[in-house]
Order: structure tokens, then sequence, then C-alpha cells
């Protein structure tokens, strides 16, 4: 594995297109030829066993072998540079190989039920062999080796498709070893369970079909950013000058290595344009160069006086009162001779039990009960940032 990945990461950039790339191609490359090999030898054990599981299995293999067409072809089309028509790149490819992928374990899953289903309602007996024994057995060390092989690659370029992949790999070895131990279970045991055992292999596969789609999905849908990048970012933002907070942060996942992402900084109201403009600037570069992600800052002024502050920390207290997940940003006030209004941002999370109406029914109540004179003019937001989630 070493040696694979010295081939395919030759630069600490692991999302760069290129070293993307390179793992794709021999990811896919690696998957048609031993795929290939795998379906001669299950096909020639289907045969000589009369097997419908063992046969199906081997016209998984061929499946897997079109699947790493798909990934060899998707990979190397999601390095192409952007263009005139694809301004942001082609780095979705990615997750549209991955995709593909998954509905081929899919279609393969679908069909050997079917054919499972016909087996359990017309049984046919089922020959052993032990050269077919073997082959499958040498098929079940191919495919762990080729999940250990894909996962590898997956987890140091964090991939969706190499990760759809593996997880193929590893289903097609259970599916693999259950069908070897039906087979020796049908010859010792006389137990007639080769549709059982295809039908079996078949919601494994189905199963496993799914779980790979979904991970495919979720970006091209449109995801919320991680929220350990997330908390990363926040960290760099924040360890500049001139920064009080960051919010109403939204990413746009165009590929692995090509984002946008947009937020709002809050600077002090009274400090020097230039220099705060230059700060805000040096971050978007500081970005691009760690992340990979093309940034645009709005910078919020904000005030910040003891009045202003107190304020703020009530209104605080009261949305987490409602809700400790709630939290407020671009609070200002402005002060007439008969009411006070009170601006402020909520950011409320998807999934709140109460609704946008209620939360700001149940702010307004409260800033009242401070102050008859108090009139809260309140924009309910939503947060693109998944939550941490506890270990």
């Amino acid at each position: 594995m070493n040696f694979f990945l010295r081939f395919c990461i030759q630069s600490e950039d692991i999302q760069s297109p290129e070293t993307r790339r390179r793992c794709g191609v021999l990811s896919g490359g690696v998957g048609i030829a031993l795929n290939l090999l795998l379906f001669l030898g299950k096909l020639l054990a289907g045969l000589l066993t009369a097997s419908i599981a063992v046969t199906a299995d081997a016209f998984n293999n061929l499946s897997d072998a079109a699947s790493s067409v798909v990934t060899l072809i998707g990979f190397r089309l999601a390095g192409r540079e952007a263009d005139e028509e694809h301004p942001f790149g082609h780095g979705r490819i990615e997750y549209l190989a991955g995709l593909a992928v998954s509905a081929l374990i899919l279609l393969v899953g679908v069909e050997l039920a079917k054919s499972s289903l016909i087996k359990i309602f017309r049984p046919e007996p089922v020959d052993f062999s032990v050269l077919s024994a073997v082959i499958l057995a040498v098929s079940v060390g191919v495919k762990l080796w080729m999940f250990w092989f894909n996962r590898g690659l997956s987890r140091a370029i964090q991939s969706a498709a190499l990760s759809a992949t593996a997880a193929d790999s590893l289903s097609d070895a259970v599916a693999t070893t259950t069908l070897l131990l039906g087979l020796l279970a049908g010859h010792f045991l006389n137990l007639p369970l080769d549709g059982w055992l295809g039908l079996a292999v078949a919601l494994f596969i189905l199963r496993a079909g799914w779980g790979a789609a979904k991970d495919t999905i979720d970006p091209l849908l449109g995801r919320p950013m991680d929220p350990e990048l997330a908390a990363d970012i926040d960290r760099i933002v924040l360890s500049h000058n001139y920064i009080l907070g960051i919010h109403d942060l939204v990413y746009h996942d165009y590929g692995p290595g090509r984002a946008m992402m947009s937020f709002h900084a809050e600077v002090p109201a009274g400090a020097d344009l230039l220099e705060v403009h230059d700060v805000i600037d040096h971050i978007e570069r500081e970005l691009k160069a760690k992340h990979h992600i093309e940034t645009s800052i709005h910078m919020d002024p904000v005030v910040r006086d003891k009045r202003t502050e107190a304020l703020r920390q009530q209104v605080k207290e009261i949305a987490q009162g409602i809700g400790p997940v709630l939290t407020i940003h671009d609070f200002r006030i402005t002060a007439g001779p008969i009411h006070t209004n009170l601006l402020f941002d909520v950011v409320v999370p998807y999934g709140f039990p109460l609704s946008d109406g209620q939360v700001r029914s149940a702010l307004t109540e409260g800033i009242k009960k401070l102050s008859d004179r108090y009139f809260p003019v309140i924009q309910v937001d939503h947060s693109y940032v998944a939550e941490q989630k506890s270990p």
C-alpha cells in the first residue's frame, strides 16, 4: 500500500486534481484486471456446479469490472481544468462516477434476487467441485485485498467514489464466502440452500449499493460543511486582528479540492477601513492556500459600547432560554424618543422543534419583558454547517 500511495500522492496536496486522477486511474486499472479474472474463474465454477448463485456472483464481478471502467473514466474527466462552459471545474464528475458504480451494484443486487427467487421455487441440484471451491476461496482473498486497497486509497485522498468501490469489494467478499459455505453445506449436509443463499447475497449487495449511493448523492444535492472544517475556519479567521466574530457561512462543493464559501465577518465599526480590508484579503488567501476554498467575505461593522453589549447579552440569554442551540448576531440598536429598535439575526438549526414564527414570537415576548420601549426587529437565519457530534 505504501508503494501505491507513493505512486499516487507525489506531493502534500492530496486534493489536487492530478493526485486524485492518478489514484482513480490506478484503482480503476487494478479493478478491471482483477474483476475480469474473477469473472472467468467464477463462471467456470458456476458451470461446473450448475449453481445459479455462483454464476450470478460471476456476473457480479463482470459488473464490477464495468464499475472500474466508470471509476477510471470518471477520475480522468474530473481532473480536467476549468473551462468556459464549466468555470468551477469538473470535480463533481468524481461524485457522478461513484453514483454510477452504486447504480451498477443495485442493478446486480436486483437481478441476483430475481434469479434466486426462481431457484427457491424451482430448486435444482448443485454439483460439488473441489476446483469450484478453490476458485471461490481464492476469490474471497482477492476481494478482501481489493477492499483493503481501495479503502486505503479512499482514506488517503478522502474520496467518496473510491469508498463506494471499497464497500462493493467487501460486499463481494462476504457474498462469495456465503456461497462457498452454502456449496459445502449442500454437498456434505445435503441442504438445498443455493436459492436462499443467493437471495441473502442479493440483499447484502442491495444494502451496500444503497449506502454507497447515499454517500455520493449527498454532495451532489448539497450537504452542510463538515463541522471539523468549519471549526478550523473559525480558528483561522478569529486569529486575525479586527475580527470579532463570523456568521452566515455558506459552502458550495464543486468536487474535492474545488469549493466556494462566503461568510460575514464582524469588525469594529470605528476601525480603519483600509486596514480591515487588508486583513480580509489576507484571510481569503490563507483559506484558499490551506483548504482550497475560494472565499468571499462580507464585512459587518458592529458597535461594542457598554449599553449595546449589555442588551446583546440579555437577548442572547433569552434566545438560549428558548433553545440552547439558538445563537444571535448582527446585534445593533437604534434609539428614538418613544421606543428603541433592537435589530438582530437569530440562527435556528434545521430540525428545531419551533417554527421560525414561533421563535420570533418567543423572542419578542422575552424582550418586551425587559422593557415596553424595546421594539425587536428579528431576522431568522438557518445554519449551513453540520453540528459537531459528541464522541
